[in-house]
């Protein structure tokens, strides 16, 4: 009923039609295993077991290498294979880094300007998937008349961006996933203030790989 499943260095079969190839390959062309975007993006990456990569695109996916497989019954992690033979124990918001774009054009400010002086936004604008609360809204706490200001507003969007990812974070480590090694891909990642904030907030040095 369901086809074999293969390993990452395994091959599936051997074709020598030029229209499966896209051109001539002598010998036939050889057809294996692919992978999804995130365990696809880990393997170009690079990553061993110990790294985790957050990416901030239209969502923000916090995903880890991991020697052994993750269980989470509670849905929150989702335990798939990468592509070198490890696991891949990940997390996905809904809300990634359009977040800063909503704030920059409510604000009308900068990304990068400083300062969120006790504002903290919870960043659910469209729901959340982790953690699932696929009905929750967007909440801005800690406003004064004194914090009150754009410049305090578009930090604390970028904090609760990051402050998201952290909770994808430890999620995974509470599973039992190594984590020594953060890499920060997406567009997210081209902001100042969040490769500026992204450490403290993570809990650990963040690098940014080049393209």
């Amino acid at each position: 009923v369901l086809p074999t499943v293969l390993g990452p260095r395994e091959a599936a079969a051997v074709k020598a039609d030029p229209a499966i190839a896209g051109k001539d390959v002598e010998g036939g062309c050889i057809i294996g295993p692919g992978g999804g975007d995130n365990a696809m993006a880990s393997l170009g990456l690079g990553m061993a077991v110990g790294d985790v990569s957050v990416s901030l695109g239209t969502s923000g996916v916090a995903a880890a290498i991991a020697e052994n497989p993750v269980y989470d019954l509670t849905g929150a992690i989702s335990g798939f294979a990468d592509c070198t033979g490890h696991y891949l124990p990940l997390a996905c918001t809904i809300n990634g880094s359009r977040i800063l774009d909503a704030g920059r054009a409510a604000l009308g400010v900068d990304y990068d300007e400083p300062g969120a002086g006790g504002i903290t936004l919870v960043p659910y604008f469209d729901g959340e998937r982790t953690p699932n609360r696929p009905d929750a809204t967007a909440s801005l706490t800690g406003l004064t008349l004194h914090n009150t200001t754009k410049e305090n507003l578009a930090r604390a969007f970028v904090e609760g961006l990051l402050c998201s990812q952290r909770d994808c974070l430890e999620l995974i480590r509470s599973l039992g996933a190594e984590i020594n090694r953060i890499l920060l891909i997406g567009g997210g990642a081209k902001s100042v203030a969040i490769r500026t904030l992204a450490p403290s907030i993570l809990g650990m040095d963040v690098t940014r790989p080049a393209t």
